[in-house]
C-alpha cells in the first residue's frame, strides 16, 4: 500500500513528498507526475514515480492499488475543465479500492469563482462513495510574497479587498496538514477548513512590508474596475483577471478569513507568520 501524492512536482505536492519522507519510507511513497525529468531528484530518493495526465484518463489506469491513500492536488488548468480531470483521478481511485481521496480544496465560506469548481469536484468525490477528506486550504503567504516585485518597484500594495483580512499561512504549513491526514488514522469521510492562526489586512501587510525593507510602502485601495485593468495590463489573460478580481471582493465580504484552528491542530505547531513569510522572501 502506498501513499500517492498527484502533482508531486507542482509547488505544493514536492512540499508534501518531502515531509511524508520525513514519516514513511521512501517505498511507501508514489509521485505522480507528467514529466519524470523533473522528479529525478524524488527517484534518487527511492519515491515510486508514476507518469500520468490529468488529461489522459487511461494514463491511470491501474495506477491506484487497493488500500492507498491518495492526495489529489487541484489542477491549475482552468481552462481545462478542471472538474473533469478531478473525475479522471476520482474514478481511478474508486476502481481500485482506495483506502482515502484526500483532496485540496478551497474554503467553505469562499465564493468567487474560484471556488466553483472546488465545490464540483467535492460533490463528485462525496458521491463516488469513497472514504474521502476535503482539505480546503486557504490562501497561501507566497500568493503575495512570491510576487513582491511590483510592490518594491512602485512602493505599493494594490488590491480590492478594502479592509478586509486574510488567514493565509504558507505552502509549508498546508503540505503538514495533508500529510498528517495521509499518515495518520481516523480521517475518513472529514472535511478541514485550513487557515493561518491570524488574518491580516492588506494595510497591515503594506505595514509590515514597510517595516522590514525600511522604505514607506502603502497600501492602495482600488476599485475593482480598476484592478482588473491593472491585471489586464500586465498580460493576464482575461478569465485570469476574473478569477483573481473576484477574490479580492471575496476578501472584502470576509470570505477567506478561516478561524477554526485546524490547521495549527492538523500539522501540529503554529501555522507560519505572515511576517516570516515576508522575510523570507525579502531574503531570497
Amino acid at each position: 500500500m502506498s501513499i500517492v501524492v498527484t502533482g508531486a512536482t507542482g509547488h505544493l505536492g514536492r512540499l508534501v513528498v518531502e515531509q511524508l519522507l520525513e514519516k514513511v519510507p521512501a517505498e511507501r511513497i508514489t509521485a505522480v507526475v507528467r514529466d519524470e525529468a523533473k522528479a529525478a531528484g524524488l527517484a534518487a530518493r527511492g519515491v515510486r514515480l508514476a507518469v500520468a495526465d490529468y488529461n489522459r484518463p487511461e494514463t491511470f489506469d491501474g495506477l491506484f492499488a487497493a488500500g492507498d491513500k491518495v492526495l489529489l492536488i487541484s489542477g491549475n488548468e482552468f481552462a481545462k475543465g478542471r472538474v473533469g480531470q478531478h473525475q479522471v483521478v476520482i474514478d481511478a481511485a474508486r476502481a481500485a479500492g482506495v483506502a482515502l481521496l484526500a483532496y485540496t480544496s478551497a474554503p467553505g465560506s469562499l465564493k468567487a469563482a474560484l471556488a466553483d469548481d472546488h465545490r464540483a469536484t467535492e460533490k463528485a468525490l462525496i458521491a463516488s462513495g469513497l472514504p474521502y477528506s476535503l482539505l480546503r486550504n486557504g490562501w497561501y503567504h507566497e500568493n503575495y510574497t512570491e510576487n513582491l516585485g511590483p510592490v518594491l518597484e512602485h512602493d505599493a500594495v494594490v488590491a480590492a479587498a478594502g479592509e478586509g483580512r486574510v488567514s493565509s499561512a504558507s505552502r509549508a504549513d498546508y503540505a503538514a496538514a495533508a500529510v498528517a491526514v495521509l499518515t495518520g488514522e481516523g480521517h475518513e469521510n472529514t472535511t478541514y477548513e485550513l487557515g493561518g492562526d491570524e488574518a491580516w489586512s492588506f494595510a497591515e501587510y503594506a505595514a509590515e512590508l514597510s517595516r522590514q525593507t525600511g522604505r514607506e510602502i502603502a497600501y492602495n485601495a482600488v476599485t475593482v474596475e480598476a484592478l482588473k485593468g491593472i491585471l489586464a495590463g500586465a498580460g493576464l489573460p482575461g478569465p485570469l483577471v476574473e478569477i483573481f478580481a473576484g477574490v479580492d471582493v471575496s476578501i472584502g465580504r470576509g470570505e477567506l478569513v478561516v478561524s477554526t484552528g485546524d490547521l495549527s491542530r492538523l500539522a501540529g505547531r503554529p501555522a507560519t507568520p505572515l511576517a516570516e513569510a515576508v522575510a523570507a522572501a525579502l531574503k531570497g
